[in-house]
């Protein structure tokens, strides 16, 4: 129970931290506020007077001094309200940005198993629905919290002053109001907790069914989604509902107890006026301060409600900003310096669940400028060597080495600077061609993006859309074929120009007129350079100068193409399967063109 306390007290005083870099526009925000909170306070005075000094007494410039003081109070109020109000949104937004911005920034250092055992849906929700949700206890709560608890303390004080028996009577309601503020607040916690799930499921299945929207569309299954998505819907919708029957059930219960205090005041106060121990005004002064308490009673408790709800999100953004990469620099770790570009696998074992190995002694020499062919059936390891290389995972056993350093002894950025990657699935931004290309080298001259283009054999096709170069490739880059993508991908990494290559099977999924296309564009971009070419189509690789023929975690065959043929093993039956696939596809493409003519 005390931990679960101090879990939400530290989650607040954490969240309540990125307000310091704001704490002079806070401190002069919080004067404001103090000022709006003195001037509900000032009210029952004033009205007090007005029944004891003027009414009874008859006395006009009383009136007036009255009525000057009232034009007064409320144009400070005015221009103090707006000045708080303006400067809590400032710095709430503010602290918002900063928020998002660390959260984003944290994203990027999180290694590539976090984002393989987390929804991009959830992810998404954190970064847009849950820090959303901080806005409300960090501004609007926060602001009510201080501005109501001055008003609460000046009306409590001022209570005690007029008359304190009745002042310990009113006080008999507090542990009651306290004990309904605890119960409901852990109901709203829990309830804050799976309003927030709900809505990650709700921006994980858009997520999911936007992206998939032609695979949803081929399959005719837009009925089926539609029943999905309402369920997913309707599950967000009673979880919110949830917490506001919970919210709506706390506030009326507060104002009730806060109406028997009301009560007890009248009764006391009336009989105090009878006997003559108070006067008439003073009762109504009373009175107006106890319900200035009251009310600040009910919208503490609503502030303490709305920030357990809020706190249930902190917890969410918090769990990401405690996640730790499971790839990052060791302690002394140098930049990469690549001199000949050698790499060499020791013994390398690696599981992406514990029970589970992929590779379990892995062992190769790529010499500097030596094209390595990775080849080997379905789920034998091919991908994951393009995986461990980068550092995308870290081995779990063994070492790989360039120039004879081991590659988790030098930073991430440097290893990752030197190393360039040409996958199978080509994604490219929402941007123009021009700047997909500039990812490679953000730096780089007009003069080296057309050079790397020309390269990529990408030349040709972009001067002939109708904006060139500064063409808009779509979402994930879809007004493009797969073959000019991939020439865009491949031009990228001409302009990254690294030490080292990685081509994961950038082929296979191109029609066979474009992967000449793009084939030739390959072999330009692996002249001088270590590659590693992960291979779906082995009739690409037959000039390899090393090609690796993994089966179950090991290297079963290595050497070239006309060595492993002539063995007649593993590697001469994945070729000649792969030659008949490759004649049925040719046989087939030859028909449908007659069929055409």
């Amino acid at each position: 129970m005390n931990n679960t306390k101090n879990s939400k007290l530290n989650s607040y005083k954490r969240l309540l931290s990125y307000l310091w870099p704001y704490w002079k526009l806070l401190l002069v925000s919080v004067v404001f506020m103090i000022v709006v909170s003195l001037s509900n306070l000032v009210v029952p005075w004033i009205i007090k007077d007005v029944i004891d000094k003027v009414l009874e007494s008859k006395d006009l410039r009383m009136l007036y001094i009255i009525i000057v003081a009232i034009m007064g109070t409320f144009f400070i109020r005015a221009l103090t309200t707006f000045g708080h109000r303006y400067l809590m949104g400032y710095i709430g937004q503010a602290v918002i940005m900063d928020l998002r911005n660390a959260l984003y920034h944290h994203l990027q250092k999180l290694s590539i198993a976090y984002y393989d055992r987390r929804r991009t849906g959830d992810i998404m929700s954190n970064l847009t629905n849950d820090i959303s949700a901080l806005q409300t206890a960090i501004v609007d709560n926060f602001i009510q919290m201080v501005q109501e608890g001055a008003i609460f303390i000046g009306s409590f004080a001022s209570m005690i002053y007029l008359q304190w028996k009745l002042t310990i009577l009113c006080l008999v309601i507090v542990p009651l109001v306290s004990l309904t503020i605890k119960f409901f607040g852990k109901k709203l916690h829990t309830s804050g907790r799976s309003v927030q799930e709900r809505l990650a499921d709700v921006t994980s299945m858009l997520q999911e069914t936007i992206q998939g929207v032609r695979i949803v569309r081929s399959f005719n299954r837009g009925d089926f989604e539609e029943g999905r998505f309402r369920e997913i819907n309707k599950s967000s919708f009673k979880a919110t509902v949830r917490a506001i029957r919970q919210q709506s059930q706390m506030t009326p219960l507060v104002e009730f107890l806060s109406a028997i205090a009301v009560c007890a005041i009248i009764w006391y106060g009336g009989v105090s006026v009878i006997d003559g121990v108070m006067t008439t005004g003073e009762l109504i002064a009373f009175l107006i301060y106890a319900i200035n308490l009251a009310n600040p009673t009910r919208r503490l408790a609503e502030s303490f409600g709305n920030i357990q709800k809020s706190l249930a999100a902190a917890d969410r953004v918090f769990a990401i900003l405690d996640e730790k990469p499971e790839v990052q620099d060791r302690p002394g770790a140098k930049p990469l310096v690549v001199t000949e570009g050698r790499v060499e696998a020791r013994h390398v074992q690696f599981a992406y669940e514990k029970d589970n190995p992929v590779l379990t002694d892995l062992n190769f020499v790529a010499e500097p400028g030596q094209t390595i062919a990775v080849v080997g059936p379905s789920g034998a390891g091919k991908t994951t060597i393009a995986n461990l290389l980068p550092r995308f995972y870290d081995v779990t056993g063994g070492a790989i080495l360039i120039d004879g350093v081991d590659i988790r002894d030098v930073t991430v950025g440097s290893l990752r600077d030197n190393i360039g990657l040409v996958p199978q699935d080509t994604l490219l931004f929402n941007t123009t061609i021009k700047d997909n290309v500039l990812y490679g080298r953000l730096d780089a001259s007009d003069e080296d993006v057309w050079a790397a283009v020309r390269a990529a054999n990408a030349e040709k096709f972009i001067k002939g859309l109708p904006r060139g170069i500064e063409t808009k490739v779509g979402d994930r880059g879809l007004v493009l074929s797969g073959g000019q993508r991939q020439r865009i991908a491949i031009a990228r990494a001409i302009l990254k120009d690294p030490k080292i290559l990685i081509l994961d099977e950038a082929t296979s999924a191109l029609d066979t007129e474009s992967e000449k296309i793009v084939q030739d564009a390959l072999d330009k971009l692996m002249v001088g350079r270590t590659s590693f070419v992960i291979a779906h189509r082995l009739s690409t690789i037959k000039n390899a100068d090393q090609i690796l023929v993994l089966h179950e975690g090991v290297i079963a065959e290595k050497g070239t193409h006309d060595e492993l043929m002539a063995k007649g093993g593993l590697y001469y039956e994945l070729y000649t399967m792969s030659a008949k696939v490759a004649e049925a596809e040719q046989i087939e493409k030859e028909a449908e063109s007659e069929g055409e003519e």
